[in-house]
């Protein structure tokens, strides 16, 4: 009894402890590029997106078709009457009295109609494509901003974590020195109080953790189960890559690779097409006509041949072709509007992107290094008791703060690098 009542604890104490600490869970230890790579593969957004390009490929083909011809039978009699003509039979001695009417019609485009209509479809696949690629674009600086931000706050919290640690390792040296009464009980207060302070911070990283294992286990379309980890050792920004960037260059590059500048342009031509589609409209469509009468006519099997169109007495298409002259109009004023943007995105993104760089490149290099140091000088001569505990904790905020500028440096650089990628629809 007493050998399961310890087996039922300690099941219960691995369950608590597998709840609290996510990295007992599947860890997923993968680059960025690695990350990305799974992103663009399994990302159900962007599978059911591409699906669009398909259906504006079907409608080319839909346009292709000609209308389907169409068949009437009718007039057939189901009896007859004592003054019923007599015919010659159908079939054996049936169908002496029997009357029938067979006609066939088929509708005929006329002024091109099928072709423009084609036309406008072929430029409707080449929008969705560019449309595609802008919910791609989109999408992508989402994903990196997000890989971004992990980084960030897995770092924020190892160095969080180090300091609780070093602050828990003293609280152990001085928790038997505080019941001697060799040091003061409101110093060992003030490390409890930083201990605490600790626990708390990383309870706000790790639950800004969470949220971002869900967004990018979302995006990645993998299992819950999973818990990521992004190679910390990439966070730092490519430098190289930022070397030789040219505003006017950028500015003709957004211009010609953004897709939402492409389909600007292509709502134009769309509307163009249209147009001529409506102009064409005003001519009627001819339909076809062939029929057949038995027993119906000055003949007992009549065959007969037509025609049939709509007389455009009243209506031209006056309103729709009016109506798509506005939409070129429209479309002019939209791909000016959009081209407007783009530059001006593109100008902030390049100036922002200046500014982290300087706030980054202000930064010594070895300074980092210098501080890990330092804190390991103050936390050895603390423990020696040749530092107060006062001076070692303004030192521990002191390197905090710094610690959290340098790593806002480097993600401010990364997500506007991101930015101005983003801005020009390139990768740089």
């Amino acid at each position: 009894m007493k050998r399961i009542l310890f087996t039922a604890i300690f099941a219960s104490f691995w369950i608590s402890v597998k709840a609290q600490n996510p990295v007992v869970a599947d860890t997923l230890s993968i680059s960025r590029a690695e990350a990305e790579t799974i992103f663009l593969k399994n990302n159900l957004r962007l599978l059911a997106e591409k699906l669009n390009i398909d259906q504006a490929e079907a409608q080319v083909i839909q346009a292709k078709l000609w209308p389907n011809p169409r068949l009437e039978v009718g007039e057939i009699n189901l009896w007859s009457n004592s003054k019923s003509e007599q015919l010659p039979p159908i079939s054996g001695n049936w169908g002496k009295t029997s009357e029938v009417t067979v006609g066939f019609e088929q509708l005929i485009y006329t002024a091109g109609k099928r072709k423009k209509m084609m036309a406008m479809e072929k430029v409707g696949v080449e929008i969705a494509q560019e449309y595609f690629q802008d919910f791609l674009r989109t999408l992508k600086i989402e994903f990196r901003n997000d890989l971004t931000n992990l980084q960030y706050v897995q770092e924020k919290q190892n160095v969080y974590q180090k300091q609780l640690n070093s602050i828990q390792k003293l609280l152990n040296a001085y928790s038997n020195q505080a019941k001697q009464g060799n040091i003061s009980k409101s110093e060992f207060i003030r490390l409890k109080a930083s201990e605490l302070e600790f626990v708390k911070e990383l309870s706000d990283l790790q639950k800004e953790n969470n949220k971002l294992q869900k967004e990018l286990k979302t995006l990645m379309n993998l299992v819950p189960q999973n818990y990521l980890k992004i190679s910390t050792a990439q966070f730092v920004p490519d430098l190289k890559k930022m070397e030789n960037i040219n505003l006017a260059d950028l500015t003709s590059e957004a211009l010609e690779n953004r897709p939402d500048v492409k389909a600007s342009v292509l709502e134009e031509k769309y509307n163009n097409r249209k147009y001529k589609y409506e102009l064409a409209q005003r001519t009627p469509d001819v339909t076809l006509l062939a029929s057949y009468d038995r027993g119906g006519n000055i003949m007992n099997d009549f065959v007969g041949f037509g025609f049939a169109l709509d007389l455009p007495f009243f209506s031209r298409n006056q309103g729709n072709i009016k109506s798509a002259k506005l939409e070129i109009q429209k479309s002019q004023y939209l791909k000016e509007e959009k081209n407007n943007q783009a530059q001006h995105e593109v100008i902030q993104a390049f100036e922002d992107l200046i500014v982290a760089r300087k706030l980054y490149e202000n930064i010594d290099s070895s300074y980092e290094n210098d501080l890990d140091k330092l804190l390991e000088s103050h936390l050895k001569n603390f423990a020696q008791r040749n530092t107060s505990m006062l001076e070692y904790l303004d030192f521990v905020e002191a390197y905090l703060e710094n610690k959290t500028i340098i790593l806002d440096s480097k993600k401010e650089l990364i997500e506007h690098f991101e930015e101005l990628q983003f801005v020009i629809g390139k990768e740089l």
